[in-house]
C-alpha cells in the first residue's frame, strides 16, 4: 500500500514533523500532546491570573470603603463595609481552591519534592 502524500501547501502539512511530506501516526499523536500541553498552559495561565485579580481585590477593598468615606458617601461606605463579609470569604475560597489545585496537581504528577 502506498502512504499518502500531502499536497502543496496543505493545512496538515504542519504535522508533518520530518518533512518527508507524509504524516505518521506517530506525528499525530505527538501534535495531540503538544497541543494538550498548550492548553493545560493556557489554563494555568488563566487560573494564575483570576487568582492573582482575586488577591489584588482583597488588597484594594479596604481602600473603597475609606474613599467612599472621604467622599462623605456613608450610606455607600456602609454597603460596601456589610458586603466586605461575604467578599472575602469568597474570594477567600477561590484562592484556595486554586492552591488546593496547584498542590493536587504537583502530587499527583509526582512533583512534591520527594
Amino acid at each position: 500500500m502506498n502512504a499518502k502524500r500531502l499536497e502543496p501547501d496543505s493545512e496538515y502539512a504542519k504535522y508533518d514533523a520530518d518533512g518527508d511530506g507524509i504524516v505518521s501516526d506517530e506525528e499525530i499523536a505527538a501534535s495531540e500532546r503538544l497541543q494538550s500541553l498548550e492548553l493545560q498552559n493556557e489554563k494555568a495561565d488563566a487560573q494564575r491570573n483570576m487568582c492573582w485579580f482575586a488577591l489584588w481585590g482583597m488588597l484594594l477593598y479596604p481602600s473603597l470603603v475609606l474613599v467612599s468615606s472621604y467622599l462623605e458617601l456613608d450610606k455607600g461606605a456602609d454597603i460596601l463595609g456589610s458586603m466586605s463579609s461575604i467578599y472575602y470569604i469568597s474570594v477567600a475560597g477561590v484562592v484556595s481552591v486554586w492552591f488546593g489545585s496547584q498542590a493536587y496537581t504537583s502530587s499527583k504528577n509526582g512533583k512534591n519534592g520527594k
